[in-house]
């Protein structure tokens, strides 16, 4: 076999939409998937899964969620009009117990892009999107109205890769209000698919 050759081919993901059986050794349902989803997945305060919530609200704001999403990919979202996109997700609180309220910071690592399909890194180190969503949930009080599925308990923030990478050089983080002074714009939820455009393709679609 050649050196790096690949022997075993990716699989692209078939959606789920819910009712797929697990089924036992005996051929019985013992439950869907969505039973599965709803027992892995219902955390969506916590920082992991509210992470995966932001990326949905932007694939959805940006009409892409017929496709799935995929977890290894270089970046975690890619438009209709060839813009691909970081989805970046902060909030002040979680479900764990807190002494103190969050401090709202964001990963802006560079990387080295993975090839899903090849199993090989690329050997730049860049951050990889052309454009980063950050998503805040807003809510400042942990009580009984707190809910991530509140589109209005979330604000959007945009800045374009070049932005962060002329104002932030190699560093690994950066918090809200560093992004506000180097130019993050917020953006309307209803207003993100339009917005990116401009940002990025300067308004042709």
């Amino acid at each position: 076999m050649e050196k790096n050759k690949i022997k075993y081919s990716a699989i692209e993901p078939k959606r789920c939409y819910g009712n797929e059986e697990i089924i036992s050794e005996t051929g019985d349902k013992i439950a869907t998937i969505c039973d599965f989803w709803s027992w892995a997945y219902s955390d969506i305060l916590g920082n992991t899964e509210r992470g995966i919530l932001a990326e949905y609200f932007v694939a959805k704001a940006l009409k892409i969620d017929y496709k799935n999403r995929i977890s290894w990919d270089k970046y975690d979202l890619l438009s209709d009009e060839g813009i691909s996109i970081e989805v970046k997700s902060s909030g002040y609180f979680q479900s764990w117990g807190q002494k103190q309220k969050s401090k709202l910071i964001f990963g802006i690592q560079q990387t080295k892009a993975w090839d899903y399909l090849t199993d090989e890194f690329e050997e730049e180190k860049k951050r990889q999107a052309d454009i980063y969503v950050f998503c805040v949930h807003n809510a400042e009080e942990k009580d009984e109205k707190i809910n991530p599925l509140d589109l209005s308990q979330w604000d959007f923030y945009l800045l374009p890769t070049c932005v962060i990478d002329e104002k932030l050089g190699a560093q690994k983080t950066v918090s809200l209000v560093k992004l506000k002074k180097i130019g993050a714009e917020k953006c309307p939820y209803e207003n993100l698919h339009k917005r990116i455009v401009e940002l990025i393709l300067g308004g042709q679609k």
